[in-house]
């Protein structure tokens, strides 16, 4: 994978970068975001992590989570250059209307959108993990134990452990590098698999609860009503939407997440050839072949018809 010049070039010139990336964020989106903030850190840099929800509990094991804000400061974002890490527009993480001294995509999600001052964007790459490791190795960056386990981390989200489809040789090159570097496999796969709170887990018996096959449809979902029964959040659901897909005769899994009154974010898992990512860009959304989604406002009965009609199953 070959890492744009021009990008080098900018990490190195430069002296902050506030480094952000997509609401309610996952794994690969942590993790890159870290490392790359630790690598530029080594190189003398000054850097600004931000999000704007909170960093999932089960997260936590990730070093230097804490380092990510809720907050924004206009003085920083003004002096600062902008890294987009793992989406590729500033309302996917929420920070429209503000302005930076210049700005950079690093992410693997599809895109038409124009954003950004340099587009580092690789569909085929399994995870933005992976493009971050090579980012750290151009640099001339040792990768450290801490690094690894968030890229490691961020390649085995969005790869479902190397299970999914998107599992690729290079994938597993990358990995064997990241445990040379430290990183325990069976250590990462107990944080993510194995630690879940007893709320969450009341949640997930909930949602599957909710459970209605149409054809080869799986659809779950999650209300506001269900997180304060079970004292939980929208980043508990992580990987909610992959479970149906283990069901012999199911091809797409759609899990809903209600947003708020007649919204809700839909989740698409798919099987083998289904492409996904072309029903969700069909519905306002976007993403991968095998996992997509889109927000549709409307009550749940109409919002479950729509995606049925479009998905033709």
């Amino acid at each position: 994978m070959k890492v744009p010049d021009k990008l080098i070039s900018f990490l190195k010139s430069e002296e902050k970068y506030f480094i952000v990336t997509h609401i309610n964020p996952d794994g690969d989106a942590i993790g890159s975001s870290l490392a790359l903030s630790m690598a530029l850190e080594m190189l003398g840099k000054e850097t600004f992590l931000y999000v704007r929800d909170p960093i999932p509990e089960f997260y936590h094991y990730l070093p230097s989570y804490e380092m990510f804000t809720n907050s924004i400061s206009s003085l920083v974002t003004h002096h600062s250059s902008l890294i987009l890490i793992d989406c590729n527009t500033p309302k996917r993480a929420e920070i429209e209307g503000l302005s930076f001294k210049s700005s950079v995509v690093i992410d693997h999600h599809e895109t038409e959108e124009a954003f950004g001052d340099i587009q580092w964007i690789v569909p085929e790459a399994s995870a933005t993990g992976m493009m971050v490791f090579y980012l750290i190795k151009e640099l001339g960056i040792s990768i450290t134990r801490e690094m690894a386990i968030n890229l490691y981390s961020a390649i085995a989200i969005d790869t479902g452990t190397f299970r999914y489809g998107n599992t690729t040789p290079e994938a597993f090159k990358i990995a064997a590098n990241l445990v040379e570097a430290g990183v325990s496999p069976a250590y990462i796969s107990n944080r993510l698999y194995e630690t879940w709170s007893k709320e969450r887990f009341a949640l997930f018996s909930m949602t599957l609860n909710t459970l209605e096959i149409r054809g080869a449809v799986a659809i779950t979902y999650v209300t506001q009503e269900m997180y304060q029964k079970t004292g939980t959040g929208p980043g508990d659901t992580e990987n909610f939407p992959s479970f149906p897909r283990i069901i012999k005769d199911v091809k797409v899994s759609a899990f809903f997440r209600e947003l708020g009154v007649d919204s809700w974010k839909v989740s698409l898992r798919s099987k083998g050839d289904i492409n996904v990512a072309l029903i969700a860009s069909q519905l306002g959304g976007g993403g991968h072949k095998n996992a997509a989604g889109f927000v549709i406002k409307s009550d749940l009965g109409s919002a479950k018809e729509t995606l049925l009609k479009t998905l033709q199953l």
